[in-house]
C-alpha cells in the first residue's frame, strides 16, 4: 500500500505493521511502540482482525492527540487502520 492510497499523503508510510491474529491489547501496544520516536505527519499503517481494535485505536489517537485518518474492515473481517501522527 502506497503513502497516497493509505491516507492521502503521496508517500510511503513510516511503518506497516500487520497485528492479525493479535488480541487486545497487542495491536495498541505495538501501535505504541511503533509511534515511539517518529516525527510528526508521519503515518502508521496497521492492518488487524481484532473486532476491538476499531475502537481501541480510534481511543489511542484521541488520548495521544494523533489522527486517524482511516479505517476500513475487507470481507475477510481485516480492518486497515491510517494514523497520523501529531
Amino acid at each position: 500500500m502506497t503513502g497516497a492510497a493509505a491516507g492521502g499523503g503521496g508517500r510511503a508510510p513510516a511503518r506497516s505493521l500487520n497485528c492479525v491474529g493479535m488480541l487486545c491489547p497487542l495491536p495498541i501496544i505495538e501501535l505504541g511502540r511503533a509511534a515511539d520516536g517518529l516525527p510528526a505527519g508521519e503515518e502508521i499503517v496497521l492492518r488487524a482482525d481484532d473486532p476491538a481494535a476499531r475502537a481501541d485505536v480510534a481511543a489511542w489517537c484521541r488520548m495521544r492527540g494523533h489522527a486517524l485518518v482511516s479505517a476500513s474492515t475487507d470481507d475477510n473481517g481485516v480492518s486497515t487502520f491510517v494514523v497520523r501522527l501529531h
